[in-house]
């Protein structure tokens, strides 16, 4: 049986079903959607030379990656590289040769630091380590049981500060890009990024067709927006993408309002399911997730190679 590695074909639609069945079966804390796998790969930005890869055996695809320059970066030459091979396809070689397709693009295109997430088990963990990558970082994957869960309840909010949705955004959404700026930029990483265009993220983030507008919460303070937590939906499942707040508002419980109010429209919209993700440093956030009842299914570690 033979592997091959080519890139993923972003107009057959069932291409990139099998692109988002085999992400799903691997990384099952995630939404996949066979439409925002082509939103990323089409509305990425075009200096992050990024590119969606399958790995085929016999006509199946049994492999994915998404790799690209870090292009929001203030340090050129980093790169990202995340491969993932279906649970029930592994020790082909699609793995290996997914990794050294993949580094061979991004070296041509300048990178000299790539950085992976690695899934945190003994096989995965190996892998990495044969291919030359060194541990750095880790970031779990929470779940909590929506349906069932005891949901803190709802306070009412304090003098001076507001409940509204990013729907409420839908006409002039700069605000939103200027909270995500602000907070993304105090995420921990092991690369810095700084959002500065505008349209950019009007393309990538805004326009994301998983993005729920009317189920992501915004805490506005004196009438600007100080904190929020971004909500993803499928049809099915419920997941948090960001939740953060400016830093002049912080240590307020801003973010905690917005996260539970943002679980309470999900469960009210018939969600049963909720999804997230903390940095293993992100104390805060990880003292919120477990005071609303999330648990860790799962655990990543991100690595990196340094190229010569």
């Amino acid at each position: 049986m033979t592997v091959l590695v080519r890139d993923l074909r972003s107009d057959d639609p069932a291409d990139v079903a099998a692109f988002a069945r085999v992400r799903h079966r691997a990384l099952p804390f995630i939404l996949w959607t066979p439409e925002a796998v082509v939103h990323r790969l089409v509305h990425t930005h075009p200096d992050a030379r990024s590119r969606s890869l399958v790995a085929e055996e016999d006509g199946e695809v049994i492999g994915t990656a998404q790799i690209g320059l870090v292009h929001d970066s203030p340090e050129p030459g980093q790169a990202f590289l995340n491969v993932y091979v279906d649970p029930e396809r592994l020790r082909r070689g699609a793995g290996g040769l997914l990794v050294r397709t993949s580094e061979e693009y991004l070296s041509g295109e300048g990178a000299t630091k790539l950085y992976a997430w690695v899934l945190d088990g003994p096989a995965n963990l190996a892998f990495a380590e044969r291919h030359g990558y060194r541990r750095r970082r880790a970031a779990h994957f929470l779940r909590l049981d929506l349906a069932h869960a005891a949901l803190p309840p709802l306070s009412s909010p304090p003098a001076g500060v507001e409940l509204r949705t990013a729907a409420d955004y839908a006409d002039d959404p700069r605000p939103m890009f200027e909270l995500d700026a602000e907070t993304v930029a105090d995420e921990p990483s092991d690369v810095d990024v700084e959002f500065t265009d505008y349209e950019a993220w009007l393309a990538e983030t805004w326009r994301h067709p998983l993005l729920d507008r009317e189920l992501t919460t915004v805490v506005v303070v004196d009438g600007r927006p100080a904190a929020f937590s971004v909500a993803y939906t499928d049809g099915t499942r419920y997941a948090t993408a960001m939740t953060g707040t400016v830093r002049a508002r912080r240590g307020r419980g801003l973010a905690k309002l917005a996260k539970t109010d943002s679980l309470h429209r999900a469960r009210a919209a018939g969600y049963t399911e909720a999804l997230t993700g903390n940095d293993t440093d992100n104390g805060p956030m990880l003292a919120i997730n477990k005071w609303l009842g999330y648990e860790i299914c799962a655990t990543e570690v991100r690595h990196v190679r340094e190229l010569g």
